[in-house]
C-alpha cells in the first residue's frame, strides 16, 4: 500500500512538478493520509537532480499546506461547533470542553499550531480544533505557513542531502508515527476515564 502511494506521488510530481507538490501538501493538511515525509524528500531529490528549484519547492509546498489547513480550519469554524452541540455527548464532548478549546486557542493557539506542524499525525488534524476554537484567522494562517514551510524545507533538504536514499526518511519516520499514535491512544483512554469519573461525581 505504502509503496503504491509512493509510486503514485512520485509519478504525479514528475509529471506536473510544482503543482503536484502543492496538491499533495494540500491533501496532507486536509486530513488525507499522505505524509509529507513521502512528498518533500522526493522533491528534494529532484532539486539535487537540477529539475526543481529548492526555494520554489519550499515556498509552494508551504502554500499548499496553508491552503489545506485553511480548508480544514473552516470545516471546524463553520460546522464543528453545531455538530458537537448535537452529537458531542456521544463522543464525550460538551459545552465546557468547547469553551476550554476556545480559551486554549485564544491564549496558546500560535505556539500550538507552530509546534504541531512538526508532529506526525497531529499536523493532519490540528486545523480542525483550531477552527472549532475560533482561533484568530490571521494568526492561524501566519503560524501555519511558517511552521509548515520550515518543516517542508527540512524534509526537502534531507532529500537533497541523501539523494537516492531519500526513501529512508519515510522508513524511519514511520517509527515516530507509531509512537505518536500510541501516545494519542493513551491520551484518549485517559480522557475517557477522566470524563467517566467526572460524570460519576456529578451524579452523587
Amino acid at each position: 500500500m505504502i509503496e503504491q502511494m509512493i509510486e503514485w506521488v512520485n509519478s504525479v510530481i514528475l509529471l506536473i512538478g510544482y503543482p503536484g507538490i502543492m496538491f499533495f501538501m494540500f491533501l496532507e493538511s486536509t486530513m488525507v493520509p499522505i505524509p509529507s515525509e513521502i512528498v518533500m524528500p522526493f522533491a528534494g531529490w529532484l532539486v539535487a537532480q537540477g529539475k526543481l528549484s529548492f526555494w520554489l519547492v519550499v515556498f509552494l509546498s508551504g502554500i499548499g499546506s496553508l491552503l489545506g489547513s485553511v480548508f480544514s480550519y473552516y470545516i471546524g469554524y463553520l460546522g464543528g461547533r453545531p455538530l458537537i452541540r448535537k452529537v458531542g455527548h456521544y463522543v464525550l464532548l460538551d459545552e465546557d470542553r468547547l469553551k476550554w478549546t476556545e480559551k486554549w486557542f485564544r491564549k496558546k493557539g500560535e505556539i500550538t499550531i507552530f509546534i504541531s506542524r512538526f508532529i506526525p499525525v497531529i499536523r493532519h488534524l490540528i486545523s480542525l480544533p483550531a477552527g472549532i476554537g475560533k482561533m484568530n484567522k490571521l494568526k492561524f494562517c501566519a503560524y501555519t505557513f511558517i511552521g509548515a514551510t520550515v518543516w517542508n524545507g527540512i524534509l526537502a533538504y534531507l532529500g537533497f542531502y541523501l539523494g537516492a536514499n531519500y526513501v529512508l526518511i519515510h522508513k524511519y519516520s514511520q517509527i515516530i508515527d507509531w509512537i505518536v499514535v500510541a501516545l494519542i491512544i493513551i491520551a484518549v483512554v485517559y480522557y475517557v476515564w477522566h470524563f467517566v469519573k467526572l460524570m460519576k461525581k456529578r451524579k452523587k
